[in-house]
């Protein structure tokens, strides 16, 4: 019989962009989405990408040389202010695209600057 192990949290959620584009992923991540970029180890900072985080959500995003995005994979992120969050992306020219409610909550989509679909959930309870 094997011994139950038990998963305890997502630490982080990895998406991949392309090479050189970190300044985009700055403008999307921290400034639109309203993340902050924390600083990479030292020994992972050679290869290119950023992090950011907010609370206790954290995105890496790595370059891949042969990047394609995840256009149906995706993270899903629930928010406090859907409305505001959602306004203030289309503002920066990222937009938000209502989606199916799933009960219980209020949920769009929204592509990031290389392409990578994210999902934002905020409750309707």
């Amino acid at each position: 019989m094997r011994n139950r192990i038990v998963l305890l949290k997502i630490d982080h959620i990895q998406l991949a962009m392309p090479v050189g584009e970190e300044e985009s992923a700055l403008r999307f991540y921290s400034d639109a989405l309203g993340m902050t970029e924390v600083p990479k180890p030292e020994n992972l900072a050679k290869r290119g990408g950023c992090w950011f985080q907010t609370g206790d959500v954290r995105v890496h995003l790595g370059v891949q040389i042969d990047f394609k995005p995840a256009t149906k994979a995706h993270p899903a992120f629930e928010v406090d202010d859907f409305d505001a969050l959602c306004e203030r992306l289309d503002a920066a020219g990222f937009q938000c695209n209502d989606d199916e409610p799933l009960i219980g909550f209020r949920r769009t989509n929204v592509s990031d600057p290389f392409g990578n679909r994210l999902e934002l959930m905020a409750r309707t309870d």
